[in-house]
């Protein structure tokens, strides 16, 4: 699939000081784009306008806005509304993926399906370009890092669970591949690197993202930067093994950091 070059749809307090952008690994010699990123806004249906803050202001801030999945807490119909509600509210473009909470209700594709009628960008195999910036990924999914990764190895069962992730990581490989862009920013739901789900139980890590992704996008020289969220205790930063920064913008993380709802990138 090629990716798309139209200019995406706008969306529409006190604010706090922003926190300092954070450069991109190769910015390029064209103007750099404000990239905002936050993952892990899990609206549920007793909340009223949860966000709404975020979504007024982020435009002083940054051009572009990432959502990491986990917008709500189990993908209902009247969670998604409330988030919309907040999202009609942005002015700038917003690109984002699914969480696994998204999925709990078992229509993942009725709330990928609303957020797109709603103007923001869903990567899921896809890919965006914005003002010469590109924008991959997709929700990623877990097996451990390292020496740590599951294998396909013994029961049917484990085979199939390995075999999501190989499709998983082939997809977000795939809207990689279709950017011919300098810069590109990958986003995702789980982690490609231990370096950021640190901090959380050793006993989850397995469960918090997958080597695989990290392997996928160290195979592309045009990859700046990586954000993602789900690791709620886990580490602001890390790198992937090539050295792409990544950053972890669950919102519990982004909490630890200031009062800022969102990390600012420049790209």
């Amino acid at each position: 699939m090629s990716p798309s070059t139209e200019a995406p749809p706008t969306h529409g307090g006190d604010h706090a000081d922003p926190q300092t952008p954070q450069p991109g690994l190769e910015p390029g010699p064209k103007k750099k784009l404000r990239v905002a990123a936050v993952g892990d806004l899990h609206v549920a249906e007793a909340h009223v306008r949860p966000h709404r803050d975020l979504f007024q202001r982020v435009h002083e801030d940054a051009d572009v806005l990432c959502l990491c999945g986990d917008l709500t807490n189990h993908g209902t119909r009247r969670e998604v509304e409330i988030l919309l509600e907040d999202i009609n509210d942005c002015r700038i473009p917003i690109v984002a993926v699914l969480g696994n909470h998204e999925h709990e209700c078992g229509r993942p594709d009725e709330v990928t399906q609303s957020l797109c009628d709603a103007g923001v960008r869903m990567l899921g195999g896809e890919a965006y370009e914005i003002d010469g910036v590109g924008f991959a990924g997709g929700k990623g999914f877990v097996g451990g890092f390292g020496r740590y990764m599951l294998s396909p190895f013994g029961e049917a069962s484990i085979k199939a669970f390995v075999q999501e992730a190989v499709e998983d990581a082939n997809a977000i490989e795939n809207s990689i591949r279709t950017l011919r862009t300098e810069r590109s920013v990958v986003v995702l739901h789980y982690s490609p690197v231990v370096d950021t789900v640190m901090g959380e139980p050793p006993e989850i890590h397995a469960f918090l993202g997958s080597s695989r992704l990290g392997e996928t996008i160290d195979r592309y020289d045009n990859v700046s930067l990586v954000v993602h969220g789900h690791a709620h205790r886990g580490a602001p930063e890390g790198r992937t093994h090539k050295g792409v920064p990544v950053y972890n913008v669950a919102l519990p993380v982004l909490r630890t950091l200031g009062d800022t709802p969102y990390r600012v990138f420049e790209v």
